[in-house]
């Protein structure tokens, strides 16, 4: 484990005080995909002179190494966790370049992402993570981010594949009446609260509707007035599949960087089922989004 102690950079976006997250985690897995992710956390780490937890997580998949009648190959699975464990000292390797102007702490194990990263969540205010994973990636070796929000009890800023720095001067919260979206708006307050600009959208499909979103979307914004944020109402009539497309253009007009959302979703038969809007904001994010369930 290696723990640096450095003064914070100076001139960081978020300041200490503001927000008052002082452990980060994120997961790292070698490899260019996970560089926008463990950027914006060393960002977000300096901002808020915190500890940075890096953790590297994978898990050889059994039934890569079972014969046809279910016995193990002991060869191949040597073989699997070598690779395994170079895999994770890439990503330390990655981690302990990238951190170097914040205090740090690298962990490894091997373990499912997900799994791993709930656990030691105990101790942290914020996850960060990245996108869903791509197609044909499992959970031994990539973190999906709804299903992480789900296990970790913590909130999680999920991080573009483009990358760029957390300034939340302009915020846009998707707001529906579930308790997902309340615990959203909370975990989001710090950020919220050093904002310019925050635009509470409600989303009907129906134009019988509207007033009544209206009115939800302004009560939600004049409570975290109250909380001294700058935050405003609008309901937007849109059918349910352009919840997304409405709420990118929406952060597009204000030139927000990052949308607070409720997380959705369920499990069943150890299969993890989420909402429409959850998977489409997540599948490939414009911006960042700060997600709590």
């Amino acid at each position: 484990m290696d723990l640096v102690k450095d003064a914070p950079a100076k001139g960081a976006e978020l300041a200490a005080a503001d927000l008052g997250w002082k452990t980060i985690l994120v997961h790292v897995e070698p490899g260019k995909p996970a560089a926008p992710r463990l950027a914006a956390a060393v960002d977000l780490a300096k901002g808020c002179d915190a500890l940075l937890i890096g953790l590297g997580a994978e898990l050889v998949q059994p039934v890569m190494f079972a014969d046809p009648y279910g016995s193990w190959d002991a060869q191949v699975l040597t073989a699997l966790r070598e690779q395994v464990q170079d895999n994770l000292a890439h990503a330390e390797t990655d981690f302990t370049k990238a951190a170097k102007g914040v205090r740090h702490e690298w962990r490894k194990v091997e373990d499912k992402p997900c799994d791993a990263m709930a656990r030691v969540a105990r101790g942290a205010d914020v996850i960060v993570a990245g996108g869903m994973p791509l197609e044909g990636e499992d959970g031994y070796r990539s973190a999906d981010p709804a299903e992480l929000v789900l296990l970790a009890g913590r909130p999680v800023l999920v991080a573009p594949p483009a990358g760029g720095t957390l300034k939340a001067k302009a915020v846009v919260i998707a707001w529906k009446e579930t308790r997902e979206s309340r615990r959203a708006i909370a975990d989001a307050l710090p950020l919220l609260a050093k904002a310019d600009d925050v635009v509470v959208v409600e989303i009907c499909d129906e134009a019988e509707a509207v007033g009544d979103a209206q009115f939800h979307a302004a009560e939600v914004a004049e409570g975290l007035k109250r909380h001294g944020v700058k935050a405003r109402g609008k309901a937007v009539q849109a059918p349910d599949e352009k919840v997304c497309q409405v709420l990118n253009e929406e952060a597009k007009a204000i030139g927000a960087d990052l949308i607070v959302a409720g997380c959705y979703g369920h499990s069943r038969m150890n299969e993890w089922f989420f909402g429409g809007v959850t998977r489409d904001l997540l599948a490939n994010p414009q911006r960042f989004i700060l997600m709590s369930h």
